[in-house]
C-alpha cells in the first residue's frame, strides 16, 4: 500500500528543490559578502576534501552526487583559483588524487562559520526532536532510492 500522503507533487518539488535552493543561495550570499570567490558547487567539493584531502575524482563524484564532467570542471576551476591541486596516484597514473592547498586550508573555517550561520538561520525555531524526525525521514527516502 503506498504511503504517499502528500497532494501531487507536494513532497517531490520541496525535497528536491525549495529548501536546498533557499539554504544554497543563502550561504552564496554570505560568501559573496565575505569577498570569498568561490561558488557553492566548489565549495562542496573543498568540503569533502576538508573531510578527507587526497580524494581521486571518482570519489568526489561519489560524494557530491555529481557526474564526471561536472567535477572534471570544477576541479579544472578549483585549481585556477589556486585552492587545489592534481596528483598522479602512485599505484596508477590514469587516476589524479585532489589535494588542497595552503590556500584552501586557510578557506575551512570561514566558510564553515557561514554555513553554520546560514543552517541555523534555516533551522530558527524548529525544535530538535523534528529536526531529528526531518534527518530520519530524509536518510530513509535516500536509502530506500539507493
Amino acid at each position: 500500500m503506498p504511503n504517499n500522503q502528500f497532494k501531487k507533487g507536494e513532497l517531490y518539488s520541496f525535497i528536491t528543490g525549495k529548501a536546498s535552493t533557499a539554504i544554497a543561495r543563502n550561504l552564496q550570499k554570505k560568501f559573496n559578502t565575505a569577498g570569498l570567490k568561490i561558488t557553492i558547487e566548489q565549495w562542496s567539493v573543498l568540503y569533502h576534501l576538508w573531510k578527507e584531502d587526497g580524494k581521486s575524482q571518482q570519489e568526489l563524484c561519489n560524494a557530491t552526487f555529481r557526474d564526471k564532467p561536472s567535477i572534471t570542471r570544477l576541479v579544472d576551476n578549483l585549481e585556477r583559483l589556486q585552492l587545489v591541486k592534481r596528483v598522479p596516484a602512485d599505484n596508477d597514473r590514469r587516476i589524479n588524487l585532489i589535494y588542497l592547498t595552503r590556500q584552501a586550508q586557510k578557506l575551512q573555517e570561514e566558510t564553515m562559520d557561514l554555513a553554520e550561520a546560514t543552517l541555523n538561520e534555516a533551522l530558527e525555531g524548529v525544535p530538535a526532536d523534528r529536526i531529528e524526525i526531518c534527518k530520519e525521514v530524509l536518510q530513509i527516502v535516500y536509502d530506500n532510492l539507493r
